[in-house]
């Protein structure tokens, strides 16, 4: 990276699952187990579908609450705490994680598919709670998920956001598509892959932080 290469960012935009924690910490195998006991319950249909739902849903529209939301007219709010009530034990505090992105210049937002208590919950739990000005969730996003440009805009502007002067880290590829059409910087964090939407790519997110000019 050139002296030059993120000079110019002002907003840094971090996701959250498998993200700010390593996905060796395995929170969204309980989370899956959540929203496949949740449609079985809800929907009333066999293991099988449920699981065939859930899994057809965040492929075609971002989350699996979208499309039950979309076809099933599920409230999100009761969904989202049900899903999310899980156990963090598996997470550890991360110093040097705090320490890396609360050098970084400008203001560090969380924003996550999840809900917004999710992602307090998880960044208190690594320790980084305080790393943040923002953290924002699926709710803050109108319930719109990410990948849809529709979602990124509604952040985007409830925090004030300036896709030119933002870079964004994530585990998802498919994720930071639309935010590098807009002009953010984009680093996918987690193995390679290559697509043009990708500017940098790290396994070691302290790691690539601190090395930052």
């Amino acid at each position: 990276m050139s002296n030059t290469t993120f000079a110019a960012i002002q907003t840094w935009v971090f996701d959250l699952d498998n993200t700010l924690y390593p996905p060796s910490a395995r929170l969204f195998d309980q989370i899956e187990a959540a929203m496949h006991r949740y449609v079985v319950r809800e929907l009333g249909v066999s293991e099988a579908e449920a699981n065939h739902l859930r899994k057809r849903y965040w492929l075609d529209h971002g989350t699996t609450l979208n499309g039950l939301m979309r076809h099933h007219n599920i409230d999100p709010d009761p969904f989202l705490r049900e899903v999310h009530d899980i156990d963090l034990s598996a997470l550890t505090k991360d110093e040097e994680l705090g320490a890396a992105i609360m050098a970084l210049p400008g203001r560090k937002v969380v924003y996550t598919n999840g809900s917004r208590q999710h992602g307090e919950r998880v960044s208190a739990a690594r320790g980084l709670l305080g790393c943040f000005d923002a953290i924002y969730g699926v709710e803050d996003a109108d319930y719109l998920p990410k990948p849809q440009r529709e979602a990124f805009a509604t952040v985007f502007r409830r925090g004030e956001i300036a896709p030119e002067t933002a870079a964004m880290f994530e585990d998802c590829s498919r994720n930071l598509e639309v935010p590098h059409g807009l002009g953010i910087r984009t680093i996918l964090v987690g193995p390679p892959e290559a697509a043009r939407h990708i500017d940098h790519q790290t396994e070691d997110l302290a790691g690539f932080l601190s090395r930052l000019p």
